[in-house]
């Protein structure tokens, strides 16, 4: 007979074998119960708990991205006392991007004291370049705390460090036009007090007014950038001013503008011719029988500069002095004014007086891509401008509203196609552009 497999069994003794039974745990009858009932859940019970838990985790990613960010910010305030001049420029660089392009109220009301006083050493003690980005974060942080007793607090704490640097001529003029800049913005947002205002503009007008008295060959490139800023900053305050202030600042300035005209800076016309368009405005609107005397010197010199042609100016220049001139020709003449549209999100806002253009390019200047968000979700920039309390958008909402990158390209591609088909034909041919340049 053929021999039988011997079975390989440890431990066991001699005649037939038996498998040990193990005895039938909880645990085992716990997973033999689930396996049998996961084939009769409910699918619909399954996506809620699927949903919530979803949610879940995107609500402890964003706390825990959350909490990094503050770290980070927290970091970039204690670098702004350090002894490094690297490390503090770097540190009020990182603070500038953060206050442009987040609302971060809550974080900053916290840190008010601590960041005023970080401003204000770097300030006083911090060169050129640290002066001009610690101005702008001042502005920034005004900005974020909006129309409030904290940032009526950190413009008062500031104002006398802006107008010390301002008026002393020993600073670096870049220095100078920065705090001149951010003493308006702040003054602007904050300034609860008419005398505040006034003094604020006082300080401003010590600056500019002295290119009334000056001729073209005595002012020097670096003296008329700061009196283009100031003259700017001075009329930004203008646009906020009472009307009781007013009648002051037409009958000083109105008559003396005009020789600002004549000046050989380009920036200096278009500041001027800006400034005299925004003063005819605002005094049409507070005096029903406004006039001015030299009406008729006044037009034909706004006509000259809307229609120069002369060859020994940078065409660049031409142009840009032609675009904003004929602008200031039409409301000095006419009192109108050629609206704007500006898109943010599913939103849009006109700009439709030259208030609002100035208002509008001050802060565009300072937020730069942040603008937009600004004017999204910043009650007081919102307040500014009049677009009421900020929209609660979806997820859903917002992806809809944003133009995808496929669509950008091809909306840039027809625009350029179009612009290229416009300019061939007046390329490599004999034509008369005389009247385009």
């Amino acid at each position: 007979m053929p021999k039988s497999k011997k079975r390989n069994n440890k431990g066991g003794g001699g005649g037939r074998q038996h498998r040990a039974v193990q005895p039938f745990s909880d645990e085992d009858a716990s997973i033999e119960t689930m396996s049998h009932c996961s084939s009769f859940s409910d699918p619909t019970s399954l996506a809620d708990d699927s949903t919530e838990t979803d949610q879940t985790v995107e609500d402890l990613d964003e706390e825990a991205s959350q909490e990094d960010y503050d770290y980070k910010l927290r970091g970039f305030i204690d670098s702004t006392l350090d002894k490094s001049a690297k490390v503090r420029l770097s540190a009020l660089e990182g603070l500038k991007s953060a206050f442009s392009s987040k609302l971060l109220y809550d974080f900053i009301l916290e840190r008010r004291v601590t960041l005023t006083d970080s401003i204000e050493r770097c300030l006083k003690k911090g060169k050129s370049e640290e002066q001009c980005v610690a101005a702008q974060v001042a502005s920034l942080l005004c900005i974020q705390l909006g129309s409030s007793i904290e940032s009526e607090e950190v413009f008062k704490s500031l104002r006398p460090i802006f107008k010390t640097i301002l008026t002393d001529k020993s600073v670096c003029v870049q220095s100078r036009r920065a705090c001149a800049t951010s003493l308006a913005i702040c003054c602007y947002v904050a300034a609860d007090d008419i005398e505040d205002l006034h003094l604020t503009m006082t300080y401003l007008e010590s600056i500019f007014t002295a290119s009334y008295q000056k001729q073209d060959k005595t002012i020097g490139v670096q003296t008329t950038q700061l009196d283009i800023t100031t003259l700017v900053a001075w009329t930004l305050l203008i646009t906020i001013c009472p009307a009781s202030l007013m009648k002051k600042v037409f009958e000083i300035h109105l008559p003396k503008l005009p020789c600002l005209l004549s000046c050989g800076d380009v920036d200096m016309r278009i500041a001027a011719g800006e400034t005299m368009a925004l003063l005819f405005e605002l005094a049409r609107d507070i005096y029903d029988d406004f006039e001015f005397e030299d009406m008729e010197l006044l037009c034909c010199k706004l006509k000259c500069l809307a229609t120069d042609s002369n060859k020994y100016r940078a065409k660049t220049d031409r142009k840009k002095q032609r675009s904003v001139f004929r602008d200031v020709l039409k409301t000095v003449e006419d009192g109108d004014f050629d609206p704007e549209t500006i898109t943010f999100g599913p939103e849009c806002m006109y700009i439709d007086t030259w208030v609002k253009r100035r208002t509008y390019e001050t802060f565009k200047e300072l937020l730069a891509s942040g603008v937009r968000f600004h004017l999204q979700a910043n009650e007081f920039v919102r307040s500014v401008f009049e677009l009421g309390p900020p929209l609660l958008l979806d997820a859903a909402t917002l992806k809809a509203t944003k133009t995808s990158r496929v669509e950008r390209h091809f909306y840039n591609s027809a625009i350029c196609k179009a612009r290229t088909k416009a300019r061939n034909k007046f390329r490599d041919k004999r034509a008369d552009i005389g009247e385009y340049i």
